[in-house]
């Protein structure tokens, strides 16, 4: 019997220290995210012009060469991977990618689920129609059609307004999975109105013709674009916020800026 205490016993502590040594390893792998080599970033790879294919299957797009800029400040390579925006918060704290950087949309209920960078753009949620739409402010979407990304700011800034979504047909928004998405059916004729973040429509509308779109005067409301990180990555969020402001003081971050969007609109 006390053979069989002790080899019980022995089992016992044996799990124990290895218990305590994957916790010590798990705690070690998760503070160590700067010390990686490579970085993961996550992005919706339709999301013009922040990151996006072009038609050379290339990654591109203001975020895509501000984060490589950033990479080559950390001296990192940053890896670029394509998600469901849908469940980017999922990704990241599963450990599948290390930042959310693809215009991405501080909000109070994200600030419960990630870590956020110092605020680099500043956005509003627009309402877009066809030229020829007799819609000319919130008030005329009474009973239309409108549609927005799913799980997007778009939504939530909609939602912020629950008297201006009730007088949409069905008292609900149409989601999609992609913006692109979004404006194929607006140009087909099943949506009255796509409501999204004005930087991406403004690219989209001038990429596909701007005699064919309307933006509103109103709109949903401002906003700002930051990194999304895990809360444990502080260590991350600081190098992050060090390596944008030195882009900015040496002129990179505008040069990008210009680049992409005709004008200097980076958040000084």
């Amino acid at each position: 019997m006390k053979k069989i205490k002790n080899i019980v016993l022995g089992i016992t502590l044996g799990v124990l220290a290895f218990s305590l040594v994957s916790c010590g390893n798990n705690k070690s792998k998760e503070a160590n995210t700067l010390e990686k080599d490579k970085l993961v970033l996550g992005f919706d790879d339709t999301f013009v012009p922040m990151g996006f294919k072009d038609e050379n299957g290339e990654y591109v797009g203001f975020d895509i060469e501000l984060a490589k800029a950033v990479g080559e400040k950390l001296g990192k390579e940053i890896t670029f991977q394509p998600i469901d925006w849908s469940m980017k918060e999922t990704e990241l704290n599963n450990g599948n990618i290390d930042f959310i950087w693809n215009g991405y949309s501080v909000t109070e209920e994200r600030k419960e689920k990630v870590a956020f960078s110092d605020v680099y753009l500043d956005n509003r949620q627009v309402i877009i129609t066809l030229a020829d739409a007799d819609i000319n402010s919130k008030k005329d979407l009474a009973n239309k059609v409108v549609g927005a990304q799913n799980q997007s700011s778009a939504v939530d800034a909609i939602e912020k307004e629950p008297e201006v979504l009730s007088t949409f047909k069905d008292g609900s928004i149409v989601t999609f999975d992609t913006n692109n998405d979004a404006f194929m059916d607006l140009e087909a004729g099943r949506l009255d109105a796509i409501v999204a973040d004005e930087i991406l429509a403004k690219y989209y509308i001038k990429q596909r013709g701007e005699e064919k779109y309307k933006v509103l005067a109103e709109d949903f409301g401002k906003e700002s674009y930051a990194i999304g990180m895990r809360k444990k990555d502080e260590a991350l969020v600081d190098a992050i916020n060090k390596a944008i402001d030195e882009l900015i003081e040496e002129g990179k971050a505008t040069e990008i800026s210009i680049k992409w969007f005709g004008e200097d609109i980076v958040v000084k």
